[in-house]
């Protein structure tokens, strides 16, 4: 089961990075050649790059809330 939930964030991780270096080349002028602006490479980049850092985020966030990790909880790792 560990290594489904390894592989779920993984992909993931990998399209923002690839988001970040689409953005980056975009930032300095390198057309990639399936895209036909550098404004349109670097949105695609910025989609990319939110979309994963949103998948990896809410996937946090609900074991923490499935495990009563968030705070404000009577049982959470916050708490004295």
């Amino acid at each position: 089961m560990r290594i489904v939930a390894l592989l779920i964030l993984v992909l993931p991780a990998v399209l923002a990075t690839y988001g970040i270096k689409l953005m980056r080349d975009a930032f300095f002028g390198e057309l990639t050649t399936i895209f036909l602006h550098i404004v349109v490479q670097f949105i695609i980049g910025l989609g990319l790059f939110i979309g994963g850092l949103y998948f990896i985020g809410g996937f946090i966030l609900h074991r923490d809330r499935k495990r009563q990790l968030i705070k404000g909880g009577k049982n959470n790792r916050y708490s004295n």
